[in-house]
């Protein structure tokens, strides 16, 4: 920034001699100068290889996140809804990599106002193998731009969830474009854009509390609502077919949550390896503290509850992962877990049906983690974030925090309401009686996830008479 400014100031004063001898347009000058002084500031601008591996690194490993979430969501529902479940994440990998490269990631990141930013970087145009010193001095543009495509896959992934064993996959399909442009992107802009709302104001959010889990959490109790509870026999088995599943899932989030948190450092540095510290601390008290649960009220720990416990820690951790240090993780995963599993109890008395808990987990894990970030942080680990209450920082941060909260709750749950409103109506939300009983495999994608009787023949009878000879064949 600074090689710019004297490089504008020399070439202005330059040609301002020069307008005066020979009455050159002053115009012409200033559309000339910026691009001049960036080509020669530019040169010299190089990507630090160990940022950039690491960036690379971490990208991959967020992305490796949404299998993960495909397989922990898949363990949990009936053999029937098994590969629709997994269809719902790798769905969002393909449809939010395409709308992120063409408009999401400029209209996320590019500059703009406090709300969204412009379409400067259309189809990536401009986003290359030169740093942009706003977001990563040290990795290519590009680097980042691929990373945080990573966290906008997820994130609408993440609401499928609470809609499984119900929801048309055409609905979900168009719902999660349209989410991901209307309440990620701007939420994303006003919390980490150069110029953000947030990001003005001073709330933190490291590696997306509020982009991400209170957005999604919200988003997913709302589209429930919509949904409406799932319909089952009183005699139909409802528990998770496959808990192995599950765990194998749990255990590929809490490996990729590394790059997830971690790589929010933007660099391969000591603040990094903090956060990397703070997320498996956090995760591993939540876990333990689920377990503690289980043992007091069943006397039996369960290896679901472990699965949900690890994760509610995770979520817990994310924005605050890069501003708390190791004590302060434990204390924030282990809480996590209490008011997560108390929020999956009182979902009975509140009637709603979010079939993997998605709001108990990761919308009051996520808000649970933003509030404490204004709690817990402290300059010390980060001296480019704030200090919390508990850090002898008063209530400001706090405050911030509470209004990043209440701005990613406004925002999901009216967008969610708005663009639910308008699938609903051209759509439909849900599939009919019959396809939910013979099983949204079947009945949406016209396959199985096991053969053998665990599919139900009964139900492949039904849709074999939905179908013309030669389909069948």
């Amino acid at each position: 920034n600074n090689a710019l400014t004297t490089c504008t100031t020399l070439y202005d004063a330059s040609v301002a001699r020069l307008a005066r001898t020979f009455g050159l347009s002053v115009v012409l000058s200033l559309a000339l100068t910026p691009a001049v002084c960036r080509a020669d500031s530019g040169a010299s601008a190089s990507p630090d290889t160990g940022d950039t591996a690491w960036l690379l690194v971490s990208a991959a490993l967020v992305l490796l996140m949404t299998p993960a979430l495909a397989l922990f969501y898949g363990g949990m529902v009936r053999a029937k809804n098994v590969l629709s479940t997994l269809m719902h994440s790798f769905g969002a990998m393909a449809l939010i990599s395409v709308l992120w490269a063409t408009v999401g990631y400029s209209l996320a990141f590019a500059p703009g106002n406090a709300v969204i930013g412009d379409l400067r970087w259309f189809g990536l145009n401009g986003v290359g193998g030169s740093p942009n010193p706003t977001y990563g001095a040290t990795i290519p543009h590009s680097v980042f731009m691929i990373y945080q495509m990573m966290f906008a896959i997820i994130t609408p992934a993440l609401i499928s969830g609470a809609l499984a064993d119900r929801i048309r996959f055409s609905a979900y399909f168009v719902f999660i474009g349209l989410w991901s442009l209307l309440v990620y992107v701007p939420l994303a802009h006003m919390v980490w854009a150069d110029g953000g709302l947030l990001r003005s104001l001073g709330a933190l959010d490291f590696a997306g509390g509020t982009v991400v889990h209170i957005s999604s959490g919200t988003s997913a109790l709302v589209l429930a609502l919509m949904l409406g509870r799932r319909r089952h026999a009183a005699t139909e088995d409802m528990r998770p077919h496959n808990l192995p599943l599950t765990l194998l899932g749990t255990g590929l989030l809490w490996f990729g949550w590394f790059g997830f948190n971690a790589g929010s450092a933007i660099g391969s540095n000591g603040l990094a390896a903090s956060a990397f510290v703070s997320t498996h601390l956090a995760a591993a008290a939540a876990a333990l503290m689920w377990m503690v649960i289980e043992w007091l009220i069943y006397r039996k720990p369960t290896a679901l509850g472990l699965a949900t416990g690890a994760v509610a820690g995770l979520v817990a951790i994310t924005p605050a992962a890069g501003f708390v240090g190791p004590m302060a993780a434990l204390a924030i995963g282990g809480i996590a877990s209490i008011v997560s599993y108390a929020a999956i109890r009182a979902k009975s008395r509140f009637g709603y049906d979010d079939a993997l808990d998605v709001f108990g987990v990761h919308g009051i894990a996520g808000t649970w983690g933003a509030l404490a970030t204004g709690l817990f942080a402290s300059l010390s680990v980060n001296p480019a974030g704030g200090v919390g209450l508990l850090s002898g920082g008063g209530m400001s941060l706090l405050w911030k925090q509470a209004l990043g909260v209440g701005v990613a709750v406004a925002l999901a749950a009216a967008g969610t309401a708005a663009i639910g409103t308008v699938v609903k109506a051209t759509l439909g939300l849900r599939v009919s009686d019959d396809d939910e009983e013979a099983g949204l495999d079947l009945s949406q994608h016209g396959e199985s996830g096991y053969a053998g009787p665990a599919t139900g023949s009964e139900h492949t009878a039904q849709v074999m008479t939905m179908m013309t000879p030669n389909e069948q064949v």
